[in-house]
């Protein structure tokens, strides 16, 4: 049967064929009213549907949507072996002295940010929520805006770094066309591979481990060999670091910044989890194996060849070596890339109450075109990170497990409080002296890591100002909601 409007011979416009396409002869003003009713389609929430979909945002996953052990700890690797670690690396490289002082900063740094992955990571695998609704049952329906429009913007801004080097890596040149040119692709390419979910990054992230991983091995070996063996490679790193010397304190706040905003969000990927065991192993392959080898792949790369982009240096060992180091770091930072992007689509889609696919567009340009300009601020941006992103979860670690012991009921959401005061007080007060002790603002003693600071802080004031409520008979946050639940519920 022809379409309506498609029969040769009639003037009547046509409107819409069967298919749901336009039809060639529609009036502007029809195709304009088209457009527009696709675009509010597209922009608008199908919560039945979204809930279909293997990583729902607005709802704690069914247990029918949780992942097998493998495909967890192979995405573990794959969101491990970031790019973040070859940068930190290379920084703390051209100032501390490899052995012991770097190898003791990046693991106790690292160990930092593991044991709050590891509280999240728990909370997370016990709830299967988000970080966007696991921030509603301490901070409020409300409240919520804070975390995650400051995390959404944090991680962000850590994607537009991995969207410059992305182009740096291949233009080896930030004023360059080819910069630009490549930057603005590689933006383009992380959305279009994180718009189709946690399935998406599953993909790339196998071949980018297996690749980075060879190649990180040979990165090491040509450093150690060109510096004339390992003996002659520790002066030669004694020697750079006396040049610009980087306390051990500051070492270990450029670990813990670099990957803190991946521990305060581990619930986005452990939700995911059937065992707790897996669950705990994402964030310890994630800091303690991958990160840990980027971190002193990076250092070798900045005292031996300058850099720690080993494409810098891989590419002067002819074109084989070199397009394989190339292919290797493209691979890496696109899973960077993916991964950095999807922790601001889950959050703000759950607070917002927009489908995913509207957040990986305004997220994806948004990080493209910052990425144009940030990576040169790499090392002021994890220090910023440093200070102010760990005392965001400490009022929610407080919260789940002390004062309601390790007890979250999912069916709560709905009618939760609409904000809680003493949680975003207490951010407020830890971020201060996070912040204060790092850019000199508080005269504190320097063996006080500021990132580590922040956190206890932040929990020590929800603590104390949680109880002091509670002795006065009133309640906050989670506990009003909780208190009104009667028996049966």
């Amino acid at each position: 049967m022809d379409d309506v409007g498609s029969r040769v011979g009639t003037d009547a416009p046509k409107v819409l064929q069967s298919d749901g396409k336009t039809a060639p002869n529609m009036t502007t003003r029809q195709r304009g009213k088209a457009m527009i009713d696709k675009v509010k389609a597209w922009w608008a929430l199908d919560e039945a549907a979204e809930a279909e979909t293997a990583d729902n945002p607005f709802a704690p996953l069914r247990p029918d949507q949780r992942q097998d052990t493998l495909p967890m700890l192979t995405l573990a690797f794959g969101w491990g072996f970031l790019i973040t670690g070859l940068l930190t690396g290379g920084q703390l490289g051209a100032g501390v002295s490899f052995w012991p002082d770097l190898i003791a900063a990046t693991f106790v740094g690292n160990l930092i940010n593991f044991t709050i992955g590891g509280l999240v990571a728990y909370i997370g695998y016990k709830t299967a929520c988000n970080s966007g609704l696991l921030y509603q049952f301490v901070y409020g329906r409300i409240g919520v805006f804070l975390p995650v429009i400051f995390l959404a913007l944090l991680t962000t801004g850590w994607q537009a770094i991995v969207v410059g080097a992305f182009g740096f890596a291949w233009a080896q040149d930030f004023d360059s066309p080819t910069f630009y040119a490549v930057a603005i692709f590689g933006g383009l390419l992380f959305t279009v591979t994180t718009y189709y979910g946690v399935k998406g990054i599953e993909r790339v992230s196998v071949p980018s481990v297996a690749i980075l991983v060879l190649v990180g091995l040979y990165a090491i070996y040509l450093n150690v060999d060109q510096a004339g063996g390992g003996s002659a490679f520790l002066a030669m790193s004694r020697d750079t670091a006396a040049q610009n010397p980087i306390s051990f304190v500051t070492a270990v706040n450029l670990v813990v910044g670099s990957w803190i905003v991946g521990a305060v969000v581990m619930a986005e990927y452990t939700r995911f989890a059937k065992k707790v065991w897996v669950a705990l192993a994402i964030p310890f392959i994630v800091m303690i194996i991958a990160q840990w080898f980027l971190q002193i792949v990076g250092a070798l790369g900045g005292v031996v060849s300058g850099s720690a982009d080993f494409t810098t240096y891989l590419l002067q060992q002819g074109m084989i070596v070199g397009g394989i180091g190339l292919i290797g770091m493209s691979l890496a930072l696109w899973t960077t890339g993916d991964a950095n992007l999807y922790l601001p689509v889950i959050q703000t889609s759950a607070v917002f109450k927009r489908p995913k696919r509207v957040m990986v567009v305004i997220w994806g340009v948004l990080g493209t075109i910052l990425g144009l300009g940030l990576y040169q601020y790499f090392l002021d941006w994890i220090n910023l990170l440093a200070a102010l992103v760990p005392p965001l979860i400490g009022p929610l670690v407080v919260d789940y497990y002390i004062v309601h012991k390790r007890k979250y009921d999912a069916n709560d959401l709905k009618r939760l409080h609409t904000w809680n005061w003493a949680a975003v007080l207490s951010y407020g007060i830890g971020a201060f002296f996070a912040y204060g002790v790092t850019y000199g603002v508080l005269d504190l003693p320097e063996v006080l890591i500021p990132s580590l600071l922040g956190l206890v802080v932040s929990m020590i004031a929800y603590a104390i100002i949680y109880f002091i409520a509670a002795a006065m008979n009133k309640k906050v946050g989670y506990a009003s909601v909780a208190a009104e639940r009667s028996p049966a519920e």
